[in-house]
């Protein structure tokens, strides 16, 4: 009998471990580093106020990391929309978990938006761009499928 680690519990007799879904794992990891780039930014503009003459400058950076990190999943996963839809929402959920958490502590943060606000504002998004690259790949299948019997004669 093999020894499994508490890291790779099965739910399933033939299933892969939680962690190992690429899709899962993927937005994992998204969602930490989202999460890890906004403290980061939330330091900087409250603990280091010698940086607050480059606030325009700083905030852009912030916002310019935080956009190339959400589109991790949508490069990655633009062909299978499925688990760009997965990535994508267990990103940005951590993400709007660790915002609610952080306003908590930083008042201003709630006196802009609200964590279900953020939260809105990632997943519609994302939503709208899984769902196109749905359609794109319906329509590539039936495009695909027809061409082929177009190439083959009638006998």
């Amino acid at each position: 009998m093999p020894v499994v680690s508490p890291l790779s519990t099965r739910l399933l007799p033939d299933s892969k471990p939680a962690l190992q879904d690429v899709a899962l794992s993927t937005g994992v990891y998204v969602g930490l580093a989202l999460s890890l780039i906004l403290m980061l930014w939330i330091f900087l503009a409250n603990r280091v106020p010698s940086l607050d003459k480059f606030a325009l400058a700083r905030n852009l950076a912030a916002a310019s990391l935080l956009a190339l990190v959400a589109l991790i999943p949508i490069v990655r996963f633009l062909r299978l929309p499925a688990k760009l839809w997965i990535s994508s929402l267990v990103g940005w959920s951590i993400f709007s978990v660790i915002y609610a958490l952080l306003s908590l502590v930083f008042s201003g943060l709630h006196e802009h938006f609200g964590a279900f606000q953020i939260f809105i504002l990632g997943a519609v998004p994302y939503m709208i761009v899984a769902t196109i690259a749905w359609l794109g790949k319906i329509v590539w299948r039936t495009w695909s499928e027809d061409s082929a019997h177009r190439h083959h004669p009638v006998s």
